[in-house]
């Protein structure tokens, strides 16, 4: 049996980034605790980076390295496979929609396992983030959980919980089918500028109908910088995934580095005869 747990992201601009918040507090005139304020103000300022990191993850390419284990019963690795990727993310913009896909180019590819052992193929959660975007806001419901230090910085806590029957943007593809998941977990976030330091996510057990009993991830954030540009970007540099069925359990680490920016261009020319 082979499993593949990837993220599907299909996300549309919006004519402005705070809209959902807005609509929010015009259906409500009851005056907001400073918890609530606190919380608006903090999602507004996420979804405000998550709009502007798409446009700018867009512009790098990284090196991706792949680390693939499956675990026995004790919890011992019994295989592990390595693989090294040029990765980056593609956007596509047609009749308004945005569509996102991941590029993977392969440098090192692991040697196949001659027993055939399944391994996890864990794709797209660099790209967890989108839980905060404007397209997905309404989707989840979040939290305000306190101030937690992280790497020597004073960060917001804000738990989220995924609303059945909206949409998600992540999805377990499975024996040709796609599963929507409904993701539940924390993110760790900077108060003033709104950009994501960590996000932990996993689900419920609402897949276990189909053999998933667990599912669990941890994605890191750190700044980037580049020669000759002032802004400092947030880019994911580590992305934990556990996956457990009742039979099997796998987990897999990646990390993303030497990032460097780059651009495309085209030129047309009339040919003379």
């Amino acid at each position: 049996m082979r499993f593949i747990t990837r993220l599907v992201a299909h996300v549309v601009r919006c004519a402005a980034l705070a809209a959902v918040l807005a609509s929010l507090c015009l259906a409500d005139t009851t005056p907001a605790s400073p918890d609530a304020q606190k919380l608006a103000q903090l999602l507004q300022r996420a979804s405000h980076q998550t709009a502007q990191f798409l446009d700018q993850f867009s512009d790098v390419k990284c090196t991706e390295l792949v680390q693939q284990e499956k675990l026995g019963k004790d919890g011992k690795v019994q295989l592990k496979e390595d693989s090294t990727f040029d990765y980056l993310v593609i956007l596509n913009n047609d009749g308004g929609e945005l569509n996102i896909s991941e590029s993977r180019i392969p440098v090192h590819e692991a040697k196949k396992d001659r027993k055939n052992t399944s391994m996890l193929l864990s794709n797209g959660f660099a790209t967890l983030f989108l839980v905060f975007h404007p397209y997905y806001e309404e989707a989840f419901k979040f939290t305000l959980a306190g101030e937690e230090e992280v790497s020597g910085r004073i960060l917001d806590k804000v738990t989220f919980q995924h609303i059945p029957g909206m949409k998600t943007p992540a999805a377990l593809a499975l024996r040709g089918r796609e599963y929507p998941l409904e993701l539940t977990g924390a993110a760790w976030i900077e108060p003033d500028t709104g950009s994501i330091a960590r996000i932990e996510a996993g689900i419920a057990d609402s897949l276990q109908d189909v053999g998933l009993n667990t599912l669990r991830s941890e994605i890191e954030f750190a700044p980037i910088t580049f020669k000759d540009i002032k802004q400092t970007y947030w880019f994911p540099t580590q992305a934990r995934v556990e996956v457990e069925t009742p039979k099997q359990h796998w987990r897999n680490l990646h990390q993303f580095t030497q990032y460097k920016k780059f651009s495309v261009s085209t030129e047309e020319q009339v040919a003379t005869k």
